[in-house]
């Protein structure tokens, strides 16, 4: 006879790892999994805010000038990018746009190249041979560094486009233009989440794992999480092709080209737009500012797009990865301004996290430094004697 627990617990059994946002980690992490025979639901709100479909697609963790663990993080990405994008391809059938373009950082002197965060990592460049490599580069750029082993994807174009199919082909379950409202727990465990679809109707999905991957609104279902949004304004130029081998990385504004002669250009930073929506003439014309510093002939480029997005950020510019406050709840958030490079190490992150399988050593050992609690201060036992009396 059927006990009164038991059809609750085939249902928690059965119910499918839930995925918040269909953006381009949501849809790396829902493809990983379902690649390991899980089932699969993702939950999307408006898959065209993600920022997935609006960053330039740089693989650049020495380009970036990152350092310490974010640094060790990226270039562990980097190294991952090739054999995620082939996983990619084989099921979807269609490119992801993947090129070792390698990316050059102009400086105005030497000191100021031989400073750089990641200068060991780079080959140096002297004047000639910066000019050589970006030609038409405006003159006052004096020197430079050239990361080979940086390059760029397409994830705007391509990528995403290319995903979305990947995971139809292994199964994966999407739930369109629905709003997660609410994280449903018991005693800190999920138990679920509240949803309203576009036609205003409520729903509740039970699960006992999911993944938090919702960017920058990501801390609108779960408050103590401290990420923020920072928008960016970008355009594209059209140019002749080959007009630009190189992705160039300047301080501020970024040249990002295409095989077919597209160029992303970007991006402004506005840390007090919030979720402001909209192109302002402000943002426009640092855009071109930031052009004709770099690459003056540019300006004569005829423009294609324009358009913005919300950076996910948090105060020290590093994603949330791994558990969090509830369990059952896994983070991949936060990503910043890399989470086109550190979606292949973070989708492997959460497919183990979410599947149970041991992670591999070099992620371990990262994992610590990306917990979701890292900014709240440690007290020490002297911090918690007041006056002789040791407080809770």
């Amino acid at each position: 006879m059927t006990t009164p627990q038991q059809p609750r617990a085939n249902l928690h059994q059965s119910a499918p790892i839930l995925i918040l946002g269909g953006g381009l980690m949501g849809l790396a992490i829902a493809h990983q999994l379902a690649r390991r025979g899980e089932a699969v639901t993702v939950i999307s709100r408006r898959r065209s805010e993600a920022a997935g479909f609006v960053a330039a697609g740089m693989l650049a963790p020495h380009a970036e000038g990152l350092s310490g663990a974010l640094l060790q993080l990226g270039q562990l990405s980097l190294g991952r990018v090739p054999s995620w994008v082939a996983q990619i391809e084989a099921d979807s059938g269609l490119p992801c746009g993947l090129r070792s373009t390698g990316i050059v950082v102009p400086f105005r002197s030497s000191t100021e190249r031989d400073q750089y965060p990641t200068a060991a990592f780079g080959e140096s460049l002297d004047r000639a041979q910066l000019h050589q490599e970006i030609p038409g580069l405006a003159p006052d750029w004096a020197a430079g560094l050239l990361f080979s082993q940086d390059g760029q994807i397409d994830n705007r174009r391509q990528l995403m486009r290319a995903l979305e199919s990947a995971c139809v082909d292994r199964g994966v379950h999407f739930q369109e233009g629905v709003e997660v409202l609410e994280l449903l727990t018991e005693n800190h465990q999920l138990q679920g989440v509240r949803t309203r679809n576009s036609e205003g109707m409520l729903n509740t999905l039970r699960c006992r794992k999911a993944v938090l991957c919702s960017g920058a609104w990501s801390a609108q279902l779960l408050p103590e999480l401290p990420v923020f949004p920072i928008k960016g304004q970008m355009l594209s130029l059209q140019t002749p092709r080959g007009a630009l081998r190189r992705v160039v990385f300047g301080p501020g504004t970024y040249l990002v080209p295409r095989e077919d002669g597209l160029v992303v250009v970007g991006a402004t930073s506005e840390r007090d737009a919030g979720f402001s929506e909209g192109l302002t003439p402000q943002g426009q014309t640092t855009l071109k500012d930031g052009i004709s510093g770099l690459l003056p002939q540019a300006i004569d480029w005829p423009p294609m797009e324009r358009w913005w997005g919300f950076r996910p950020c948090t105060p020290d510019e590093g994603p949330l990865l791994g558990d969090s406050s509830v369990s059952g709840l896994f983070l991949a958030c936060g990503h910043h301004r890399n989470g086109v490079l550190m979606a292949s190490a973070t989708a492997e992150l959460m497919a183990d996290l979410c599947s149970g399988t041991p992670i591999r050593d070099d992620l371990a050992a990262l994992l610590p430094h990306f917990r979701w609690n890292r900014f709240k201060p440690t007290k020490t036992p002297q911090d918690r004697l007041v006056s002789g009396v040791e407080c809770s």
